[in-house]
């Protein structure tokens, strides 16, 4: 990996992840522990429930077509953009809000 590129890689995700068109859903859902954010730079269910799980399955959507969009521009893998990004939203998580911890779902 070219690691010229990760303030590059760094900027987009930090307009990703403040940009997205779900974000007072998204930050309602995390707020209530209902989703977190997992070790693949994707949300998962913390609490299974339909609307939930829509949330989920629209936000990763659009989450993978932005790290295809990173990985292209960078050179870079869609893993490695996967994991780049997993590390940038555990760090920006809010204390009390969910992240995946060796398969367990864990306040952080």
């Amino acid at each position: 990996m070219k690691t010229a590129l990760l303030p590059t890689f760094f900027a987009a995700a930090s307009l990703l992840f403040s940009s997205m068109s779900f974000a007072i859903e998204l930050d309602s859902a995390k707020e209530q522990g209902l989703v977190g954010e997992q070790t693949d730079g994707y949300l998962g269910a913390v609490v299974s429930q339909s609307d939930v799980l829509a949330l989920i399955k629209e936000v990763n959507a659009k989450r993978k077509d932005k790290y295809n969009q990173l990985a292209s521009k960078n050179n870079l893998t869609l893993e490695q953009v996967e994991k780049l990004a997993a590390k940038k939203a555990y760090e920006k998580t809010t204390a009390g809000h969910y992240v995946l911890v060796n398969g367990n779902w864990v306040k952080k």
